[in-house]
Order: C-alpha cells, then structure tokens, then sequence
C-alpha cells in the first residue's frame, strides 16, 4: 500500500499540469476574488460645468476631488458638452452648479447642483450618486452652520443617461453576450485538435497535402457560423424577451461580434495545439477564459475600484474591450470612432492568436 500511495504522489508531482491545477488555481482564485470583487469607489473620473464660479462651489469641486473617490478629468463650458464626454467613456458623473450658486444659498437659503451619470453601468452610477451626495451633504452641515444659515439647503437633482431606469439588464446583457461568445467559441475549438489526438485521426490531417493555416481554418469555420447562430439568439432575447434598446447600427454590432467570435475561435484553437488531451484542453479553456472574464472584463465589477496590478492584467482581456464596444453601439448608439481603439486591439489579437496557433501546430506526433 505504501508503495501504491507513493507512486502516486510521483505520478502527480511529475505531471506539472496537475500541479498547476491542484496550486495555483486555488491562489489565483483567492487573489482574484480577494481584490476584484469590491463595491468601494475609487478614482472615478468626473467633469464639472460650473455656471458660477464662486468660492462655494470651487470649495465643493475641491471637496469632491480631495475625497479620493473622484478625479477631476476636465471642465465643461457648455452642455452641449455632456452627452459627448459620456459618449468617450471615461468620465462616469457630471457635476452641474447653477448660476450665482453662492449668491442664491445665502440670500434664498437654496441652492441646486445637478448629478449627471453614465448609467449604462447602473450599479457604478448608483454608488457615484451616492458618495457625491453624501460628501455635498457634508460640506452643507459643516459650513453653512457657520455662515449662521443653518435653515440653509444644497439641493441635488440627479439624472441618469443611457438608462434612465438603472435597469441591470442594461448591464448584464452586454456581459453575458460576451461571456457567451468567448466561452463557447473557445472551448468547442479548444477541444477540436485535442480530440483528433486523442481518437488517432491526426494522422489523416497530417499526411493530407493541407497546410497548418488551412487546418485551422477548416476547424474554425463551422464554429463560426454557430457561433453566429447563438449570437443572434442571444440579440433576439435581448431585445424581445428583456426589452433591450440597440441605439446604435445593428450591422456594426453584428461586424464587431463576428470579429469578436473570430478571436475566440483562434484563442480557442491556440489552446488546443499545447494541449495533449481534450480533458487539459477543458481544464485550460475554464481556468484561462472563465474567471478572467468574469472578473476583469468590468461586466460586474469596475476596472477602475481594482488594484493598479489588476487593471494592467485586464488590458490583455479581449472581453473587456468587447463589453465596450457593444455597450458603446447599444446602449449610447454611437460609431466606430468611439471606439475604434478597441476595435483594433481585438483586431490584433485575433492575428496574434492565429500566427501563434500556426506556429505551435506540430506537423508530427510525439
């Protein structure tokens, strides 16, 4: 028995693949649930219109941005300004003091400040209300006590755009499509090489007068299609079933989504060539596509409340720049010079991901 129960444990130390699933999924795990999943707020960037520009409402801005939760990214001139800047998609809340802010809280004993938000990601917009209105309320108990106009009100009146009523639908749907399409299409190609390894019908393929590049794309492109398939499946309950509003060009979406499907398919094919057995190429496809894209794509959680570390991991997830785009083309109906950065980055990698995938296809067997 002993004997029996130490060859096991050198079968599995000698196996680095079991290893690494045994050790360091639990850490990453850990780490990623530790200091990815947090509501705080943190360097939320934000824009101020002030129509005034007296010494309460500079105090205000000062206060807001002192608070660590906000960066002030720019000031506004006009509103005419405000829809663009939202449509940019770094800053999250405008801030809107009326004219003669000052003047009108010491002699009417009111003043108004309006809280624009990008709501098309509900629960941020929520919490950013939340802290802002807190920290003015703040500021009003403390100095207007000394100004001896304790009866005296800062009034806030909030407005959401992109979805009005911080419906979570807006925000799940665009991460869900994503989530889909990068799941499926990478696992159901990831296992497509690893299965003609493990049922002996790699040999056909490798005395075939075919190329790696024309195997590959013989394996991705019925994948392609179904993939499209659920797309549309998805798009058709989204938008019947839920409600969900599409703003912008539904042909973009369906351009981008393809381009989208393409680099799944090619992650997807990557991962199959370095695995030995349709089982790995699972275990990898799970370990490397489902908690990252979960966690650092900002389908639930924003990037910008994670650790500075974190953030730079999720530069390298496709998702996260797919859950862009399509919010961008739904929810705010804006075109691709919105977002062309993003578009070009999943560009990139779809080509990365296929040259690697040609490369590491081995011509012969071990």
């Amino acid at each position: 028995m002993w004997a029996f129960i130490k060859k096991e444990f050198l079968h599995i130390f000698r196996d680095y693949r079991t290893m690494l699933i045994l050790f360091g999924m639990p850490v990453v795990q850990v780490l990623l649930f530790g200091f990815a999943i947090t509501s705080d707020i943190s360097n939320a960037k934000i824009a101020i219109l002030d129509h005034s520009k007296d010494q309460v409402s500079r105090e205000i801005t000062q206060k807001l941005v002192s608070s660590g939760y906000f960066i002030l990214e720019k000031n506004i001139d006009s509103p005419d300004e405000i829809e663009s800047i939202f449509k940019g998609g770094v800053v999250k809340e405008v801030v809107v003091f009326e004219s003669n802010f000052a003047q009108k809280l010491l002699k009417e004993g009111r003043a108004s400040i309006q809280l624009i938000f990008d709501a098309s990601e509900p629960n941020t917009a929520s919490m950013l209300n939340a802290y802002t209105t807190g920290i003015i309320n703040n500021y009003a108990m403390q100095q207007l006590k000394g100004m001896n106009r304790s009866s005296a009100s800062i009034i806030t009146e909030t407005k959401m755009l992109f979805n009005p009523e911080l419906k979570s639908v807006y925000m799940f749907v665009p991460g869900v499509i994503t989530i889909l399409l990068m799941l499926v299409s990478a696992m159901m190609t990831s296992i497509s090489i690893a299965r003609e390894k493990e049922m002996g019908t790699m040999e056909a393929l490798l005395v075939s007068p075919l190329r790696p590049i024309q195997i590959i794309i013989g394996k991705v492109s019925p994948y392609i299609l179904l993939s499209f398939i659920n797309l549309v499946v998805i798009l058709l309950l989204a938008r019947y079933v839920f409600l969900m509003p599409v703003q912008g060009s539904m042909v973009l979406l369906l351009l981008e989504s393809i381009l989208f499907i393409i680099m799944a398919l090619a992650l997807g094919i990557l991962i199959s060539t370095v695995s030995k057995t349709q089982q790995q190429a699972m275990l990898l496809s799970m370990f490397a596509l489902m908690l990252p894209t979960i966690l650092l794509s900002g389908f639930i959680f924003p990037i910008e409340n994670m650790p500075y570390p974190l953030q730079l991991i999720s530069h390298v997830m496709p998702s996260k720049w797919f859950i862009i785009i399509v919010k961008n083309i739904m929810l705010k109906g804006v075109g691709l010079s919105y977002f062309w950065k993003e578009t070009l980055i999943i560009f990139g990698m779809t080509i990365f991901f296929i040259g690697m995938s040609v490369k590491k296809f081995k011509i012969r067997l071990e």
